[in-house]
């Protein structure tokens, strides 16, 4: 679609995500950063701060119940 001068107009559409896939792409963004979490096999076992998000994750998960 062009504008009046020619110029390109583009709209952008940011899709609603789910909570729960949220709370966990956000708990993956962090573990793949972190020492502390790539040293452990088990999300639980991770930082205080990788902890907290898996647990975030688990609670979406679940539908919020907890």
């Amino acid at each position: 679609m062009t504008g009046q001068r020619g110029t390109r107009v583009q709209a952008t559409v940011r899709q609603a995500e789910l909570p729960m896939l949220h709370a966990y792409r956000r708990w993956f963004e962090h573990a793949r950063k972190c020492d502390d979490c790539k040293r452990v096999r088990k999300a639980q076992d991770g930082c205080g701060n990788g902890q907290g998000l898996w647990d975030a994750y688990r609670q979406a998960y679940d539908g919020g119940a907890g």
